[in-house]
C-alpha cells in the first residue's frame, strides 16, 4: 500500500481531461500507459508482520549479521542479496537505436533491462544511471558501489570509452563486469553461427566472415569469433576494411586489424563481401543488393540494425540459405536476452570473480544445443520466450568458471 502511494500504477495523476495510457502529447498511447509509475520495484523477501518480525529484519537482529559480517567479509554474499543482484549501469550514450539521449532518458530502457534479467535468469537487477560521460569519473563511481553488488552490467555507453570502461572495472573489482552491448551480442551471434554452419554441412573453420561495424559489438563478434575458430573475419566501419595499413585507426581498431582479416583484404564493405560465407551487421546503413548478389553460395546473413536491418530480409532470402536479424518480427532473431541473464546467473550461482572468454564461449555452445535437433533455415537459434535456454546457460557458466579456476564455490 505504502509503495502505490509514491510510485502509483494507474494514471491517477493524470489530469481531469486525461484517461489511462495518455501521452505527453494528449493521445492514448498503450507504451505510455505501461510505462506509468515505472516498470520494477523492490519487494520484501521476508515477513514483516509484528513487531517480533520487526526485530529480527531490522534491529536490534540485524546488529547481529552485521558484526558476522564486519569479522568475516565473506559472509556478505551469504547474509545479503549481493550474491543475487546486478547494477545496471549506463550513462545513457549509446541507448538502443537513439543514441546519446542522457540518463534520465536511458532510465525506461535500463528497467526493462532489469525486468528482462529477473524474468529470464531468475537474477535481480537495480538501474543506475550516471550523470557523467568521464570514463575516470564513471569507474570511480562504479567501483565506490561496487560492495552492494554481486555483477556489474555496462549498458548502452558509446564506444570507444566502453572499451576502457570494462577493461578499467575488470581490473579493479573482483565481481563479474560485463558490457552487454559487446558480449551478449556476440554470444549469440556465435550461437546462431554454429547451427547455420551445422545446417549447412560446414565448420566455422571454413567460413570467412565479413562484420558491418567497428564498434562495441562489431569488435567483440571478431574476437570471439576468433576464439571460436572462424577460418577468417574483416571487419569494416564507415572508411572501408579495417586493416592495418590505414593510417587512420584508432588504438581499439589498430589492435583489431591486428587479430582480424588474414586474407589481407582493403577496400570497401562491397570488396570484402565478395566471396564472403556470412555477413553481420551491427552498424545500420544499407548494403547494396548487388553487394548481397556476389556473397558465396549458400551464404549467411545476420542483418541486425533495428529498426532497419542492413539487408532487407527479402532480398537477403534471395541469396542466403540462412538470414537472422535483431527485429522479433522475423525468424532467427539475435536477442541478448538469450545470453545475459543465464551469463550472470551462472557467474553469481558459483561466485565467479570474472567472466572469462571460456565462459562465453560456453554459453554460446549453450544456447546452439537447445535447438541443435530441431535445425531449419528458421530456426538456427532459440525463441527468447524457450524456457530450456537460461537454465542451460546458466549450468554452462558455471561449470566453465569452475574449470577455468574463477568460482568461489
Amino acid at each position: 500500500m505504502a509503495a502505490e502511494i509514491v510510485n502509483p500504477r494507474s494514471d491517477s495523476n493524470a489530469g481531469a481531461d486525461e484517461g489511462p495510457g495518455t501521452a505527453p502529447d494528449g493521445t492514448f498511447d498503450p507504451a505510455f500507459a505501461l510505462h506509468r509509475g515505472g516498470k520494477m520495484a523492490i519487494q520484501a523477501t521476508v515477513p514483516l508482520r509484528d513487531k517480533d518480525d520487526l526485530s529480527l529484519a531490522y534491529t536490534p537482529g540485524v546488529a547481529k549479521v552485521c558484526s558476522a559480517i564486519a569479522e568475516q567479509p565473506e559472509l556478505v554474499h551469504d547474509y545479503t542479496w549481493k550474491s543475487q543482484v546486478v547494477a545496471v549501469v549506463t550513462d545513457g550514450t549509446a541507448v538502443l537505436g537513439l543514441g546519446d539521449i542522457g540518463p534520465e532518458a536511458s532510465l525506461p530502457v535500463m528497467e526493462g533491462k532489469a525486468i528482462l534479467f529477473k524474468q529470464f535468469g531468475g537474477v535481480d537487477a537495480v538501474p543506475i544511471a550516471l550523470s557523467t560521460t568521464d570514463t575516470d569519473e564513471i569507474v570511480e563511481t562504479v567501483v565506490r558501489l561496487a560492495p552492494s553488488f554481486g555483477g556489474v552490467n555496462l549498458e548502452d555507453i558509446s564506444a570507444p570509452r566502453c572499451f576502457e570502461i570494462e577493461r578499467r572495472l575488470q581490473e579493479a573489482l573482483d565481481i563479474p563486469v560485463f558490457h552487454d552491448d559487446q558480449h551478449g551480442t556476440a554470444v549469440v551471434t556465435l550461437a546462431a553461427l554454429r547451427n547455420a554452419a551445422k545446417l549447412t554441412d560446414r565448420s566455422l573453420g571454413e567460413l570467412r566472415a565479413v562484420i558491418s561495424g567497428a564498434g562495441a559489438a562489431g569488435v567483440a563478434i571478431a574476437k570471439i569469433l576468433i576464439e571460436a575458430g572462424i577460418g577468417d573475419v574483416a571487419v569494416c566501419d564507415r572508411k572501408g576494411v579495417v586493416s592495418a595499413d590505414r593510417g587512420d585507426l584508432t588504438d581499439v581498431k589498430r589492435e583489431l586489424a591486428g587479430f582480424t582479416n588474414k586474407a589481407g583484404l582493403t577496400g570497401s564493405l562491397a570488396d570484402a563481401l565478395d566471396g564472403a560465407d556470412v555477413f553481420i551487421g551491427v552498424s545500420g546503413g544499407t548494403v547494396p543488393e548487388e553487394a548481397v548478389a556476389k556473397m558465396a553460395k549458400n551464404a549467411f546473413v545476420f542483418a541486425m540494425a533495428n529498426p532497419t536491418p542492413e539487408i532487407h530480409p527479402d532480398v537477403a532470402h534471395k541469396y542466403a540459405a540462412v538470414v537472422a536479424t535483431g527485429r522479433s518480427d522475423y525468424p532467427n532473431q539475435i536477442n541478448n536476452v538469450l545470453a545475459f541473464p543465464g551469463i550472470f546467473a551462472g557467474a553469481l550461482q558459483v561466485r565467479a570473480a570474472r567472466i572469462t572468454e571460456g565462459m562465453k564461449l560456453a554459453a554460446a555452445e549453450a544456447i546452439a544445443a537447445v535447438v541443435a535437433g530441431e535445425l531449419g533455415a528458421d530456426r538456427v537459434i532459440p525463441s527468447p520466450f524457450d524456457e530450456r535456454v537460461a537454465p542451460a546457460v546458466t549450468a554452462a557458466v558455471a561449470a566453465a568458471a569452475r574449470a577455468e579456476g574463477v568460482a568461489r564455490r
